[in-house]
């Protein structure tokens, strides 16, 4: 296929071994099938969206420029929805931005988080005069992914929920009528200063809105984020926009099926999904849960994680079995939305900093609940009945033996 191969895990390598991700898979089918045979393909890759394909959206010629002088990945496309006779179209205009850090580790704090200010200013003006009405950030966006260091100096870059990075934004939220989210790792002042996985979530007037704190944290070998953090305090809050309501299920969290379900509980019509994540833990996942989460609870996701690799000054192990290194892996991007009606957009560049905008009619939400009736039929009542019984120390597995499994083994 064009000097180009597919690996095991699903990833497209070129001849000299690169690999280009899944969107660029995407691309590579469509310039070797026929074209009936890759309409086949992607239908199963990114489904269809009222039946058809998912369409390009128009936008101005200015954030084009913007994208094109400081070299990011920008794409825009729309999902639709059956027109209602009693309910006019919800359409909403929501944003993505990954990118990698601007400085390297080794440059002193205060010029690593104003090169990121620098960095993302243009990208955010790019959504501003595009008409984003939402734009959500990646995990930790205002410092390189450090926790997997297990170094307490980078506890420097945390900040109250109405920090620096918080002022800077409301300038964006206010300029351009935007609500934003922006995922930082906060210090608590008023509580002994302890730090968060924390979003804040930015109104479009420049108000703080609220704050959601990380539920789920990893502990994948001794890559463990409790070193800086823990479990957050905040349960599931949906956030009742002038746009929509929002959420924000913050990176490991997507790993938890109930985390997704009790945030569509809570009435989330988009959940946002900010991350930090390498290639050879998770990337087989990425393209598969967040849409398996917009498929089960009927709401819009937008998954965000961060590009480039990271080199930190001190080597660390990472619970993989292998010697130290200096950097954690690749962080893969591929930035992306997914809908109720499982339909799905492109994903970004794996390798540049991309701003991923799209169109959602937010009444494809309640249209999928009454299709699919996943809210009548799931019987929630059973479930509720089971966890509280396997939280107790006395609980039981309802395992039913075969009586001639234990006959014979005795």
């Amino acid at each position: 296929m064009d000097k180009k191969m597919i690996s095991e895990n699903g990833e497209t390598t070129t001849a000299d071994g690169s690999i280009c991700g899944y969107d660029s898979l995407h691309q590579l089918l469509s310039a070797n099938l026929k074209p009936e045979l890759y309409q086949e393909v992607s239908r199963l890759l990114l489904g269809r969206n009222c039946g058809g394909s998912l369409e390009q959206i128009v936008l101005p010629e200015s954030a084009k420029a913007l994208s094109s002088k400081h070299d990011f990945d920008l794409q825009a496309v729309s999902f639709s929805a059956d027109k209602e006779q009693m309910r006019m179209p919800r359409v909403v205009r929501v944003g993505l931005i990954q990118n990698s850090v601007a400085l390297p580790t080794t440059a002193p704090f205060s010029d690593q988080k104003r090169g990121l200010f620098d960095k993302l200013k243009p990208i955010i003006d790019a959504a501003g005069v595009a008409g984003v009405n939402i734009l959500c950030l990646q995990e930790a966006w205002t410092m390189p992914f450090a926790f997997c260091t297990r170094e307490k100096r980078w506890c420097e870059f945390a900040e109250p929920v109405d920090g620096e990075s918080t002022k800077f934004l409301q300038e964006f939220a206010k300029k351009y009528n935007m609500v934003i989210v922006s995922p930082i790792l906060e210090r608590d002042i008023d509580h002994g200063e302890v730090m968060w996985n924390t979003a804040v979530i930015i109104g479009n007037n420049g108000n703080i809105i609220g704050k959601h704190r990380k539920n789920h944290i990893p502990r994948v070998g001794d890559f463990n984020e409790s070193t800086y953090y823990m479990e957050g305090d905040t349960g599931h809050p949906v956030f009742e926009t002038v746009f929509g309501k929002i959420a924000v299920n913050i990176c490991y969290g997507r790993h938890h099926p109930l985390n997704w379900l009790a945030f569509g509980l809570n009435g989330a019509e988009i959940v946002f999904n900010p991350s930090a994540t390498v290639g050879g833990l998770s990337e087989p996942m990425w393209p598969i849960e967040a849409r398996n989460a917009a498929i089960a609870n009927s709401y819009f996701v937008g998954s965000i994680n961060r590009v480039g690799t990271e080199v930190f000054p001190n080597p660390f192990t990472s619970g993989d079995e292998k010697p130290q290194h200096n950097d954690f892996g690749h962080f893969y991007g591929s930035s992306h939305f997914s809908a109720p009606d499982a339909s799905c957009t492109p994903s970004l560049s794996r390798y540049k900093d991309g701003l991923m905008i799209s169109d959602m009619d937010l009444n494809l939400c309640r249209q999928y609940k009454d299709k699919w009736g996943f809210r009548m039929t799931s019987r929630y009542e059973v479930y509720a009945d089971l966890l509280a019984k396997y939280i107790k120390p006395d609980f039981k597995p309802q395992v039913v033996s075969d009586p001639l499994l234990h006959k014979n083994s005795s």
